[in-house]
């Protein structure tokens, strides 16, 4: 199964890695590569834990990405 994955590198130089189609499923690493392998262990752990529990995976469909100005 794929995942669409965002990386983005923080103020303190690590790079945090989530998974938009998973709620909350979020990980780091201090290169792009360990952030990559951290995020693929906590989707993994994130199914593992909604199998158990006995929950639908429902991977979130058509998200939009859009700039807004604030004007500030």
């Amino acid at each position: 199964m794929n995942f669409k994955i965002i990386l983005e590198k923080d103020e303190d130089g690590y790079y945090v890695a989530t998974c938009p189609a998973l709620s909350g499923c979020i990980s780091q690493g201090a290169t792009e590569q360990e952030a990559l392998k951290n995020i693929k262990e906590a989707i993994t752990l994130h199914l593992t834990c909604l199998s158990e529990d006995g929950l639908p995976f429902v991977k979130r469909q058509q998200t939009k990405e859009v700039l807004l100005n604030v004007g500030l």
